[in-house]
């Protein structure tokens, strides 16, 4: 049971990484129909701008400031020069470009930052553990990543159902063409939206860098995971995003900790080990080729 437990809250503080960079992915991916492979770069850029935060000012609360405008920003201007030009490309041209994206924002926080960032601990704030279960603690920072996440959810639920923002969100993921047609400036619909996203990015990178290592090229270990998350909830939808950052979170975390143990008992040892590693690696995929198989369109897709 305790393991259990405990595996179950890493997959939803997995989970909660996940819909911090799903979310606006999603709504770029699904409203203006950009293929952002330089989405993990911004995640990677508030973690830099979070590192370098704490070791100028010791604050964790300036830490995330900086992580949250730090991505901002670069993605506004990177907004600006690039994407901006690519709405009505090919997606072949936005794989090239954000591709080239990726590449140089790799060697420009290279040069800013260094290699090698500072270490980032634990907020003092967030250190040690309390205990979830009789014999059972729990990191409080896995806890308050936790509590960000469905802060984040809520925020993002009320902003999307409950604004006037929200519904030409709504209108544009589900057709942009007419929302333009109805007088709507969709280009800077299209700006806040892809600056929407990397804000997210950038609050995922700073509340990550306490639990994960911060270096070069960390949002590409996460991207293609990302994006199986919008492919398993609907490419468009924040509840999707949700949905598939539960699903793919869990599936993750409860992977790693049952299937060797199912593997053992049902193999010799010789195999057993080599098999379940692939199991693993393989279980989020597995579980997207399943959703694709009943739903195609995704559990909760954007309705078109």
């Amino acid at each position: 049971m305790h393991m259990l437990v405990e595996q179950a809250m890493n997959g939803l503080q997995y989970s909660a990484l996940l819909f911090l960079l799903s979310a606006g992915l999603t709504l770029i991916f699904g409203i203006m129909n950009v293929v952002n492979l330089a989405h993990g770069s911004f995640y990677m850029v508030g973690a830099f701008c979070a590192a370098s935060a704490v070791a100028a000012t010791g604050s964790f609360g300036v830490a995330v400031l900086a992580a949250v405008f730090g991505a901002g920003i670069y993605g506004l201007i990177v907004e600006r020069l690039v994407i901006s030009r690519l709405y009505h490309r090919e997606h072949l041209d936005h794989v090239l470009a954000t591709l080239g994206i990726l590449l140089f924002t790799d060697a420009l926080v290279t040069l800013v930052f260094g290699r090698s960032p500072p270490f980032v601990a634990i907020p003092q704030i967030f250190a040690g553990s309390v205990p979830i279960l009789p014999g059972l603690n729990y990191p409080v920072m896995r806890l308050a990543f936790i509590g960000a996440g469905v802060l984040v959810a809520i925020g993002m639920w009320l902003l999307i159902s409950k604004t006037k923002v929200g519904m030409l969100v709504r209108a544009g993921a589900d057709d942009a063409e007419t929302v333009e047609a109805l007088g709507v400036n969709i280009r800077r619909l299209f700006m806040w939206v892809f600056t929407l996203g990397t804000l997210l990015c950038g609050f995922a990178g700073v509340m990550a860098a306490p639990l994960l290592a911060v270096e070069i090229g960390m949002g590409e270990k996460i991207l293609i995971t990302t994006f199986v998350v919008i492919v398993v909830g609907g490419v468009g939808s924040v509840r999707g995003a949700l949905v598939g950052s539960l699903l793919v979170g869990m599936t993750d975390a409860l992977g790693r900790a049952y299937i060797p143990i199912w593997m053992s008992h049902m193999l010799p040892p010789q195999y057993s080990d080599s098999i379940s590693t692939s199991l693993v690696s393989a279980s989020i995929y597995i579980l997207m080729a399943i959703v694709l198989l009943v739903k195609p369109r995704g559990l909760v897709p954007a309705q078109r």
